[in-house]
């Protein structure tokens, strides 16, 4: 079903250079962050949540591709985590803000995956309502600090941002070609929080204060959930880049495209060790990835692929024609990747 890019809106936190005393802020342990490389993050005001973002980079995605919101048909809204509030619908939340009122709403909250399957999620829409014509792409993030440590719950430094992409029926630039998903649901305690759910609600026997609100880091728990045995932890650390690969050459296989064709793998905004992993998955130069954004700027959860699009694209570094992979695992696990065609 072909649709493509007609503009890309952003909106991010205040940007924060990461000092020994910011490090102190989060506990983080100064010797860990130097080796994942990152320079700076972005950090919200305290009264600027996820669906702030997601307004402010729809509305700029919109003004830029000169549309009015009533001309939107779909609104999806893509997020690694949390939103406002519980039981409640951040999508219909944002296409009421922006005044997209014949839009239909929906959310994929799939981890850091969520923005790139939500490509494939607009395909299948546009293929299932021949009438819809126009949608917005909305990937957000907006750490919780209470549940978070923006330095200690992933193997990134936590950012607060949204990107929306306006795409539309037809269009030749940005176009959509493909997306592959591998998810491998053994995985999927791999990263949660302990309390809130339906398991252990708030307010119930040793969920009161903060103990246990805090996600953990899967790096800590990885004996923890496999056993504590060895062949099962390598196995499961193989699989980071191993199916990122495996991902890529099946979209490739879909497409009729060669690896080597590919000029960018936008990839998730992973620190500096975890990307010279991939790229040497991929077998490409690490260049070919955006691994300089993301030390210039932090993890944003599910908004870093078109955020890296955004930038690539305004410094002209992709013309006409080029081939470009949005590349992304998490938790899950899943495993994505969308091919465009600038």
């Amino acid at each position: 079903m072909p649709f493509g890019i007609v503009a890309i809106g952003e909106s991010l936190g205040e940007p924060v250079k990461i000092t020994d005393s910011v490090a102190e802020e989060y506990a983080a342990e100064k010797d860990t962050l130097r080796t994942w490389g990152y320079r700076r993050f972005h950090r919200a005001e305290d009264d600027v949540l996820l669906t702030d973002l997601a307004v402010r980079a729809c509305e700029q995605a919109l003004k830029e591709a000169a549309v009015d919101a009533a001309e939107v048909d779909l609104v999806v809204l893509a997020t690694a985590d949390f939103a406002e509030y519980l039981c409640w619908d951040a999508a219909a939340a944002v296409q009421g803000r922006i005044g997209a009122v014949n839009a239909e709403a929906m959310v994929i909250n799939q981890a850091c995956s969520s923005g790139t399957i939500a490509f494939d999620a607009v395909a299948g829409r546009f293929a299932t309502h021949p009438d819809y014509r126009n949608a917005l792409i909305i990937s957000a993030n907006r750490v919780c600090d209470t549940y978070q440590n923006r330095m200690d719950s992933t193997a990134t430094v936590l950012s607060d941002g949204a990107a929306a992409a306006l795409v539309r029926r037809g269009h030749d630039r940005g176009r959509w070609l493909a997306t592959e998903v591998i998810t491998d649901g053994r995985y999927a305690d791999f990263f949660r929080m302990e309390v809130g759910g339906t398991a252990r609600p708030y307010g119930t026997p040793g969920t009161s204060g903060t103990q246990g609100l805090r996600v953990r880091n899967p790096l800590d728990r990885l004996g923890e959930l496999l056993d504590n045995d060895a062949r099962r932890m390598l196995a499961f650390v193989q699989k980071f880049s191993g199916n990122m690969r495996v991902a890529v050459d099946r979209v490739c296989a879909r497409t009729g495209t060669e690896i080597g064709e590919i000029k960018r793998f936008i990839h998730l905004h992973d620190n500096q060790k975890a990307a010279a992993d991939i790229a040497r998955a991929l077998g490409v130069p690490r260049e070919r990835l955006t691994g300089e954004v993301a030390m210039d700027h932090g993890h944003f959860g599910a908004a870093d692929q078109l955020l890296g699009l955004r930038r690539l694209l305004r410094a002209g570094e992709l013309g006409h024609g080029d081939l470009v992979a949005l590349t992304t695992l998490g938790s899950g696990m899943h495993w994505a990747v969308t091919l465009l065609r600038v």
